[in-house]
């Protein structure tokens, strides 16, 4: 019988990863990093019951790298903390099975975004009437995970955010102060005030309350936010792509493009449009409404102010 974990000298996978690295030529601070970056994949392997690296397969890690991408786009992690991630399973594998690991891309196979920090094609689901026809094919089965899509793409939540949020008191709040207030499911626990600046908003909350019911948010009873995510959430997401929306994220970055519009009077950067005095003003109030703290956060939904500049030069 062939010894386990390849021979490394343990049976806990943890300590396994770490002995495939050790005496590979590679610096302390590589190996450090790259274990510490392992232990998350362990933690995967035993919530999936794979005991021996042995037994995992190529597509055990794509498996684990399509949960970061759902991670990414929730905002729960960065693109390049998702990649490296994956990364650091590739290079103890490979070193595990002497060059025998067959490696796995982050991005095309596991659906991770490309790292790039200024936005240089239009948001999916920009078009208001395409975006509801592509939500109104997805049927009832997940009605809850529509109005997830709804809430981004029209008040520009993150998945959390909107997935938490009690749409009878925002409902009140939009008619009664002509904002909505987000408190729960924040990044960072930053609480911030959305403007009501459209009747679709007035709409969306509407449309949801019907889905939430008699509950306090829209999260069914019987689930708790992770399992909410990797079941209603990961079916939206993949019934979204069937009609040309990638990712939820691309709804924030429609609600982004289209309240800068709002707020400058000229179209985003993104969208062909030129910074005008009143652009960066504009980027920081969409960089509240997001949820950020920085500024600079906004060329990833509405491309960068300095694009038109470089092109007259």
């Amino acid at each position: 019988m062939a010894a386990r974990n390849f021979g490394l000298g343990t049976r806990d996978i943890k300590k396994a990863g770490r002995f495939a690295l050790e005496n590979k030529n590679l610096s302390f601070s590589s190996v450090a990093t790259i274990t510490d970056r392992w232990k998350n994949f362990a933690r995967f392997m035993n919530e999936n019951k794979i005991k021996d690296l042995k037994d995992l397969s190529p597509k055990d890690l794509i498996s684990y790298g399509v949960k970061l991408a759902e991670r990414v786009d929730d905002e729960d992690i960065s693109v390049s903390y998702a990649q490296n991630l994956v990364s650091a399973v590739n290079t103890v594998m490979t070193m595990a099975t002497l060059g025998e690991w067959t490696s796995i891309s982050p991005t095309k196979d596991c659906g991770i975004p490309e790292r790039s920090h200024i936005r240089t094609s239009p948001p999916d689901g920009l078009c208001r009437e395409a975006f509801y026809r592509a939500l109104s094919a997805l049927g009832d089965e997940f009605v809850e995970g529509r109005g997830i899509a709804v809430l981004a793409r029209e008040f520009g939540l993150r998945t959390k955010e909107a997935a938490l949020l009690d749409c009878r008191t925002a409902l009140e709040e939009a008619r009664r102060c002509g904002l909505v207030n987000i408190k729960r499911g924040t990044k960072g626990g930053r609480k911030r005030k959305i403007p009501i600046s459209s009747p679709s908003q007035i709409k969306a909350l509407e449309f949801c309350l019907k889905i939430q019911g008699s509950r306090s948010l829209l999260i069914p009873n019987d689930r708790n936010w992770e399992k909410f995510r990797g079941n209603q959430i990961r079916y939206t997401r993949e019934a979204l792509q069937q009609h040309g929306i990638a990712r939820l994220h691309e709804l924030r970055a429609a609600y982004a493009c289209e309240r800068y519009e709002q707020l400058s009077g000229v179209p985003a950067p993104v969208l062909g449009g030129e910074e005008t005095s009143l652009g960066h003003m504009a980027r920081i109030k969409v960089a509240l409404e997001l949820g950020h703290g920085r500024v600079d956060v906004t060329n990833s939904y509405l491309g960068s102010h300095h694009v038109n500049a470089r092109a007259k030069t």
